[in-house]
């Protein structure tokens, strides 16, 4: 039962990193009312469609994580009651793929995407241009905040159930 009470908990977390995304969604959007609203020069009004753009990025991917997990908190008792062996299998094999997926994406393609935002910048005069290359970092570097600690998260809960198959 101490695995039903490790499964529920990190669900809850992710649950909880939905809302911090949400949460950080919010700021891309009082961001842009701000430079809509307070921007004078060329370069400020550049970043309102930007970052409105990431603001509803990050708005999906908070629903990707909410609608993913908030259902799982109430699948996980029945599937344990169910079959506990195979819960434990097949929650081990979902967080086995969760950990390569997210150290492809948080630790090579996310920052393979700062460094061409941070050459654009560099290379490209434009306002629109330079605007987007910095919301773009700026993006991304939530998503890697969010996504390291969704790793973190994701390879503790994987030994656990590694230590509770034994």
């Amino acid at each position: 039962m101490d695995i039903l009470n490790a499964s529920t908990e990190w669900a809850n977390a992710e649950v909880f990193s939905s809302k911090i995304v949400l949460l950080l969604s919010l700021l891309f959007f009082l961001a842009a009312l701000g430079f809509w609203q307070l921007g004078k020069t060329e370069m400020a009004k550049a970043f309102i469609w930007p970052l409105l753009v990431a603001g509803v990025l990050m708005i999906a991917v908070s629903a990707g994580l909410y609608f993913s997990n908030k259902p799982r908190t109430a699948s996980f008792e029945t599937a344990y009651k169910n079959n506990p062996s195979e819960f434990i299998h097949s929650e081990i094999a979902r967080t086995a793929q969760s950990q390569n997926d997210l150290a492809m994406i948080v630790f090579t393609v996310l920052p393979i995407v700062i460094m061409a935002a941070s050459l654009l910048i560099i290379f490209v005069s434009a306002p629109l241009w330079r605007a987007i290359g910095i919301t773009v970092i700026a993006l991304t570097t939530c998503l890697i905040f969010i996504d390291s600690n969704t790793s973190a998260r994701n390879a503790n809960y994987h030994q656990q159930l590694l230590e509770f198959k034994q």
